[in-house]
């Protein structure tokens, strides 16, 4: 596999699970290739993704370039949020009240990461903890707010929620989904 950019590591997985913890440490983009018979890591980390033997080499180089497409968009700062509820990115601001301050001061704090919902939740509400739906209010107003300073919260299913600018990369449908998608079929 002589395919490798410099910017992004291959890894066979799981024999080389000592160096992918190392390469996660250091923040460096990586792609795993994954034995015929291995389960994948478990990750949630946008610098990484995997395939499996046999894989094509069109493929490696399609993984490749789409993480050093993310790796690249990972170098603007995060959000910056003051003692006011003031959140700062990119020369623009937005106004927060309390509760969204600190549901996003957790975001922020963990920016282009997964925050846990129980996390978030901790962040909001210190005290006492309100009910399942009051996150999910608060996180869409908090995503009405911070439109206009081109950042967006998107939501990881039964994960939680990922802070990143609105120029980063989204996930990509596979092109079966996409065909399934527009042929109206469902499965």
């Amino acid at each position: 596999m002589d395919v490798a950019r410099r910017d992004v590591a291959l890894v066979r997985w799981p024999s080389e699970s000592e160096r992918l913890g190392t390469l996660r440490k250091l923040g460096v983009p990586r792609l795993l290739v994954l034995d015929r018979d291995a389960a994948p890591p478990g990750s949630i980390d946008v610098l990484e993704d995997w395939v499996r033997q046999p894989v094509s080499e069109a493929d490696i180089r399609a993984r490749i370039d789409n993480l050093a497409s993310r790796a690249g968009s990972e170098a603007a700062p995060p959000p910056v949020i003051d003692a006011d509820g003031v959140m700062r990115y990119r020369n623009r601001w937005a106004s927060l009240p309390p509760v969204e301050t600190r549901i996003a001061t957790a975001l922020a704090t963990r920016f282009g990461s997964v925050v846990r919902r129980e996390v978030l939740t901790a962040s909001g509400w210190p005290d006492d903890p309100p009910s399942r739906n009051a996150l999910d209010v608060h996180v869409l107003r908090i995503r009405r707010r911070i439109e206009p300073l081109e950042l967006v919260i998107r939501t990881v299913r039964s994960r939680g929620y990922l802070l990143e600018g609105a120029t980063q990369p989204a996930c990509r449908l596979t092109a079966s989904a996409a065909a399934r998608m527009t042929s109206g079929s469902p499965r």
